[in-house]
């Protein structure tokens, strides 16, 4: 394993999951700057963990899936990722204070409260 290169690959569930996030703290909650420090260090974990990503035990087996899911916590939230054929691949961003593994992520709403 020392010495192995690994390839990210972002999946768009991923995107849109952390991009709603940042947009509920940015809009809903009024705080930009919270918003831009999540997603930087959402990276910047993701960043961190693609040196080693087999480093830590796996947390989520789907049944259906062969490979199994692992963790990264940023703050109150969880990236979850596989990897496969030397790519770490992250599929979903999940709001992680009161729920477990893989359940919903909480529907944020990004319309903008103050429109006429």
């Amino acid at each position: 394993m020392l010495g192995e290169k690994y390839t990210l690959d972002i999946r768009p569930t991923f995107i849109d999951e952390l991009d709603r996030a940042a947009a509920y703290i940015e809009q809903h909650l009024l705080n930009p700057v919270a918003a831009d420090k999540l997603v930087s260090d959402v990276y910047e974990a993701i960043d961190q963990a693609l040196v080693h990503p087999l480093v830590t035990a796996p947390r989520y087996r789907p049944p259906d899936v062969r490979q199994p899911y692992y963790t990264i916590q940023v703050g109150n939230y969880t990236v979850y990722y596989i990897v496969h054929d030397h790519v770490m691949e992250v599929r979903w961003f999940r709001y992680s204070r009161s729920t477990r593994g893989l359940s919903s992520n909480p529907v944020y709403d990004t319309s903008n409260p103050y429109e006429d």
